[in-house]
């Protein structure tokens, strides 16, 4: 049988999340990596991270947050958020064009170029 939360619950388990990331002497920062984990862009999450209703943790890119010049060449396959300490706290969330877990403008990225990410959310399993 598979375990099942309250709202309640994972509304407090996903700010405990946003918590944690909002935590430590710096800014939490997110990353976006190849599938061979090559470091393509990085960006640094304003504080509070984001807004948790219900179950979802919703980055705050309003405005859209930028890298200004991506750190290598290839194509984004996924992201991570490391804490203020740089610990890698969240890992394995799906990048895309219009979907995934961390929505860019283009996951086809050349050293150098502006990255845009457009959205962001984490959901509570």
């Amino acid at each position: 049988m598979a375990v099942t939360y309250t709202t309640a619950v994972k509304t407090a388990r996903m700010q405990a999340v946003a918590d944690l990331l909002d935590a430590g002497a710096g800014s939490a920062t997110l990353e976006i990596l190849t599938s061979g984990d090559v470091l393509l862009a990085e960006f640094a999450l304003p504080e509070p991270c984001g807004t948790v209703s219900g179950a979802v943790l919703t980055l705050d890119f309003d405005p859209d947050i930028s890298d200004t010049s991506a750190n290598a060449t290839g194509t984004a396959a996924k992201a991570q958020i490391k804490d203020g300490s740089g610990v890698a706290q969240i890992t394995g969330l799906v990048v895309g064009v219009g979907s995934g877990e961390v929505q860019l403008d283009s996951v086809s990225i050349t050293s150098g170029q502006t990255v845009t990410i457009t959205a962001g959310t984490i959901t509570h399993a």
